[in-house]
């Protein structure tokens, strides 16, 4: 039923364990394949990819040309778009199962799901980034690409699909779903902390707002990303 979608760039530090908490998904006949869209990885990206079983595809750089690829190869009726460096933590299949569910029987109006944000990060600086960003998805419905994406392929295309953008294609796509069809998961979605952990957590936070702001503004994202690192 889900085709998952998982943008890649030299992601072998990452990839296997995502991949991994999709296994028991996959076994209940609930994920039907898995697409490595991959932006031209000089390493053993491919190798993981292969190894687990996913189909492997190029696609042009950049993650909304490459969701963007990946979705229109994929065969299931929902899609989950994810990305390398997220593990979704139980219990994502029954959450996901359970809105899919709703949706199909016209229990609810077509709704895409997101997972809660979580870092694999304990420290006092990742929780409060934690609660900023459960706050913000709260209050303004605005999730990022990092608490993941699953929305059938009827809204999917309704909506127009991701853009082919080199960033802020999470924003942009978020922006055209509206508040009201966006349901956030009692699940949590755990990203790598890496980037606050080398940057530090405020400048890394600035940076993202910074990055945001411009996009708003109508800068080019092939300049944003440029700011984004």
């Amino acid at each position: 039923m889900i085709s998952v979608v998982i943008p890649t760039l030299n992601a072998e530090n990452h990839l296997a364990r995502a991949l991994t908490a999709l296994v028991p998904a996959a076994m209940d006949g609930l994920v039907r394949e898995v697409i490595i869209a991959d932006g031209g990885s000089a390493d053993a990206t491919a190798a993981i990819a292969d190894a687990a079983g996913a189909s492997l595809m190029t696609a042009e750089r950049g993650r909304g040309q490459q969701m963007l690829a990946g979705a229109r190869v994929a065969k299931g009726r929902w899609l989950l778009f994810l990305h390398a460096d997220t593990v979704l933590q139980p219990p994502w299949q029954e959450e996901a199962a359970r809105l899919m569910r709703a949706v199909e029987r016209d229990e609810m109006p077509d709704t895409a799901g997101v997972f809660r944000f979580a870092l694999d990060d304990r420290g006092v600086a990742a929780s409060i980034l934690e609660t900023l960003v459960r706050l913000r998805c709260l209050v303004l419905r605005m999730p990022y690409g990092d608490q993941g994406l699953l929305i059938s392929r009827k809204l999917y295309d309704q909506v127009g699909g991701f853009q082919p953008m080199a960033l802020m294609e999470d924003v942009d796509m978020v922006r055209r779903l509206g508040r009201r069809r966006i349901t956030v998961l009692r699940a949590d979605a755990l990203t790598s902390a890496r980037r606050y952990r080398a940057q530090g957590y405020g400048r890394r936070m600035l940076r993202n707002l910074t990055c945001l702001t411009l996009y708003y503004l109508r800068v080019p994202s092939r300049y944003i990303v440029k700011l984004y690192g």
